[in-house]
């Protein structure tokens, strides 16, 4: 991962993978998005399935944005598939920066990083959700050039009704 001066005002910012035995500090970043996204109770991770489904299977990648080696901010993402566009895509699951270091750029430069990473992976585009409520990460997104997907509206089977769904099905 490359060094990123963000500007000449911000200490030393970095954005780098995350390493194996990193879990705790992930499900930290998890649980410090869902308290901000008033769904603290919506957290069933923990630090075995973050270990296993990061660093063992490989079914997502983190990034961590420090600034002087501190952990500020995390992106967690992994690979979907556009059947229009024929290649694969990145899905942006997670991007979170502390409040306190918000306004500096850094959320910025994660999905810079990201950007640039889907690029050159090959992907056709860059994906994610944001709540409605969520004003600043709005018009942060349209500020950086981004497209409401307007017209869609995310469906989800949870684990009870997926099994329910699964068993009807077989």
């Amino acid at each position: 991962m490359r060094l990123q001066k963000i500007n000449t005002m911000t200490p030393r910012f970095t954005i780098r993978a995350a390493h194996d035995g990193e879990a705790a500090t992930i499900l930290k970043f998890i649980k410090l998005l869902a308290d901000y996204e008033k769904l603290p109770n919506e957290v069933e991770a923990t630090e075995e399935t973050i270990q296993q489904s990061i660093f063992v299977r490989k079914e997502a990648e983190v990034v961590f944005a420090e600034e002087d080696g501190v952990i500020v901010g995390f992106a967690l993402f992994f690979h979907n598939f556009s059947t229009f566009v024929g290649r694969k895509g990145l899905y942006l699951e997670d991007l979170f920066v502390l409040p306190e270091k918000r306004g500096l750029g850094y959320g910025k430069a994660l999905l810079k990083h990201l950007a640039g990473l889907a690029a050159q992976r090959g992907c056709g585009r860059v994906e994610w959700v944001c709540l409605d409520w969520n004003t600043p990460s709005i018009n942060f997104y349209k500020s950086i050039g981004t497209i409401p997907m307007d017209g869609w509206t995310i469906y989800r089977l949870t684990e009870d009704k997926l099994k329910e769904f699964g068993e009807i099905c077989q």
